[in-house]
């Protein structure tokens, strides 16, 4: 094994990466890089705000790498989209450990590392998976034959896969099939008691991922790792958050809990066989009084606990603590009473620990509580319970325990990281860089300061401000509650026609973007896709292959198009994409932001926006010759008081508010193009 001295230094492993991979030495990804460098020698976590072009994935790579086969240590890369992950291990990875085998002494070793519910349960695949129906759906016939064969294809896919990853089957199957042949992480009977757990596809990725010296996976994994008290990835010093922008929604995700009727109900049918009848029937009563008061409960956020409902929650919890007591303590058995015995208590556990979680919610200012109904799904009625805040978990159970290097084209809201670093738990003014030039520049635990951390911007290699304007239309009136008004369809239809199509708009609502799809597929000449109309995968696809094409739709537009080239060069989103005002979580934040003598609408509803304009901003300029427009027909990002903040957040393209310059400029990019 080489030695720290032996392996070259950061800089130079880059140069032979860019190198390998046919790129182009560039100023902020070299900066980029000494920070990563510098960040994992000291300590110190660090925030970079990397555009794109930059490539960021090599700037960071790298030093990880380095790191990683001198120390003999684990660098975790966690991502928030299933696009870069697989960007990171099929392409990224290999390329840069053939690059790199030579300097580095010998080839490094990746991993990917996904939820036990991604592989296949081959337990599941012989012995079946629970005999209750979960789905109304499945008393459709038509559903049932689906299933049946979307089954059977699985289990013969079981005899032929390696890895047992759900992402490798293609086509994939439904969510309800899957669930068939796999299990979540409480319904797992473990390698020791599962009779193939030799063969088990989630262990041989544990195992994989911890004789690696990278490990990619996800935000969901990184949350559940930190905040879920059982270590789920291998021990690691080092972790780099890709798409940082998205780790505090997803963080939240992992920990927000949900409890309805059909959850209790399913719970109680679990354990009936297993213990006495008349302790399972009242779970199943407590689910139908659980049931008819949320009928009745109107939907948004709870501020106090109505008596009715606190009775019910009260009786859930009950219920289900008698049902595990009686359940009883592990015992040697056959393994179908195993695993029956298991898969009823990880649903009893989810019901007891949500149940207590929502009462006790109402005790302190930690958690969200909201009634939440999905009529258009055909839901039931549901409880939901998040944190307030995620900050804290995270200053005590990430950047507390391991040096963090969080990066992504989209860090520096309203022009600072201070933003972003409040939702992360990080103090809002980095520390001052200690002097360099030790063995290791590392301080001494200390339970007195905060975590100390750098924010660093290396900007984008584009010129935003030749290649790219920025267009308001600020004479537009301010959108209303009504859908798309008809002069902004108007606006939206003139930018079009200018452009020759090659537009992407992105609007805040599925309603809106069907809307104006509707409005303008009878006026225009161009075609108009809309989200929806098949995979967004297969839609972008369309677009990106003609360039006269239109495609409209909402929130995953906004940060999961990649079209470089002239396919793509205007940009239209309908307004500022605050959160709804009754939105239970956002809601619940201003409210709390406010009563600590804060502005709540800035630090809340303001940042959402900004993070989302800019995201969708970054649709535009993909390649270092794309030239566009972003057009924004919200007229307050001009006018409001607000807006300079949510300006500050854009890329610095040039600015106008003349409909006639920018249209006229999309005629000339149009005419240039010439197809």
């Amino acid at each position: 094994m080489p030695s720290t001295t032996a392996i070259p230094d950061t800089r130079t492993l880059l140069a032979v990466a860019v190198e390998a991979v046919g790129g182009a030495e560039r100023e902020g990804q070299l900066a980029m890089a000494e920070a990563v460098e510098r960040a994992i020698r000291t300590g110190e976590h660090l925030a970079v705000q990397a555009g794109t072009g930059t490539g960021k994935s090599l700037a960071y790579l790298v030093p990880a790498i380095r790191h990683a086969v001198a120390e003999e240590s684990t660098v975790v890369i966690s991502t928030a989209t299933i696009a870069l992950q697989r960007q990171l291990v099929d392409r990224d990875l290999p390329r840069l450990g053939q690059a790199l085998r030579k300097e580095l002494g010998r080839e490094p070793r990746f991993a990917i590392l996904k939820g036990r519910r991604n592989y296949l349960c081959m337990h599941r695949v012989h012995t079946g998976a629970p005999d209750e129906p979960e789905d109304a759906g499945l008393f459709d016939p038509f559903a049932v034959s689906r299933l049946g064969r979307e089954v059977k294809r699985l289990h013969e896919w079981s005899s032929d896969t390696e890895t047992g990853d759900r992402d490798e089957l293609v086509p994939g199957v439904s969510d309800q099939a899957w669930k068939q042949v796999s299990v979540t992480a409480r319904e797992c009977l473990g390698a020791a008691k599962c009779p193939v757990g030799q063969d088990c596809f989630a262990e041989r990725a544990r195992a994989e991922a911890g004789k690696a010296d990278v490990v990619v996976t996800n935000h969901a994994m990184l949350a559940i790792d930190a905040l879920e008290g059982y270590q789920v990835l291998p021990d690691h010093d080092v972790v780099v958050i890709d798409e940082a922008h998205d780790l505090v929604d997803r963080v939240t995700s992992v920990a927000t809990e949900e409890l309805s009727a059909s959850l209790v109900s399913t719970a109680a049918r679990r354990c009936g066989r297993l213990i006495d009848q008349s302790v399972a029937d009242r779970m199943a009563e407590a689910g139908d009084g659980l049931g008819m008061i949320l009928e009745d409960a109107p939907v948004g956020r709870l501020d106090s606990l109505p008596q009715a409902l606190a009775g019910a929650l009260r009786a859930t919890r009950d219920a289900a603590r008698a049902c595990i007591t009686s359940l009883g303590p592990d015992r040697k058995e056959d393994v179908e009473g195993a695993t029956a015995r298991k898969l009823a208590l990880s649903l009893l556990d989810e019901v007891h620990d949500s149940a207590a979680r929502i009462l006790e919610a109402f005790d302190d200012d930690h958690d969200v509580v909201w009634v939440s109904g999905d009529s258009g799904l055909n839901r039931t009625p549901s409880l939901r319970v998040a944190p307030l805040g995620v900050g804290g978990l995270l200053r005590e159970r990430l950047f507390g325990k391991r040096t963090t290097i969080l990066t992504s084209a989209t860090l520096t809201l309203g022009g600072t990281f201070d933003t972003l670093a409040r939702q992360w738990g990080l103090p809002t003014s980095s520390a001052a860089r200690k002097a360099e030039g030790t063995a290791t520049d590392k301080e001494p635990p200390s339970d007195l300061g905060q975590p100390r951390w750098q924010g660093l911007d290396v900007g984008s290699p584009f010129e935003h401000g030749s290649s790219g304007i920025l267009y308001v239309a600020r004479h537009l009136p301010p959108p209303g509650r009504d859908g798309l008004p008809p002069s902004y369809v108007d606006e939206l239809e003139g930018l079009v026609n200018a452009a020759g199509g090659r537009t992407l708009g992105l609007f805040s609502s599925m309603r809106a973007a069907k809307a104006a799809t509707e409005a303008l597929r009878g006026k225009l000449e161009h075609p108009v896709l809309c989200q929806g109309d098949d995979s967004t995968g297969q839609l972008v696809k369309r677009f990106a292959e003609d360039p006269r094409t239109c495609l409209f739709g909402t929130l995953s537009l906004w940060q999961g198009v990649d079209v470089p080239g002239p396919a793509l060069q205007l940009v239209v989103m309908d307004r500022i994409p605050f959160p709804r005002p009754d939105d239970p979580l956002a809601s619940a934040r201003q409210k709390a932001v406010e009563s600590r003598g804060g502005n709540g609408f800035l630090t809340v509803a303001a940042t959402h926006a900004a993070l989302l304009l800019a995201q969708g901003a970054g649709r535009l300029l993909r390649s270092m010759n794309d030239k566009g427009v972003v057009a924004i027909l919200d007229p307050r990002l001009a006018t409001a008081r607000y807006g300079g903040f949510l300006r500050a957040s854009l890329p610095p393209f040039w600015t106008t508010y003349d409909p006639e310059v920018v249209r006229a400029a999309l005629k000339r990019l149009d005419a240039a193009q010439g197809a």
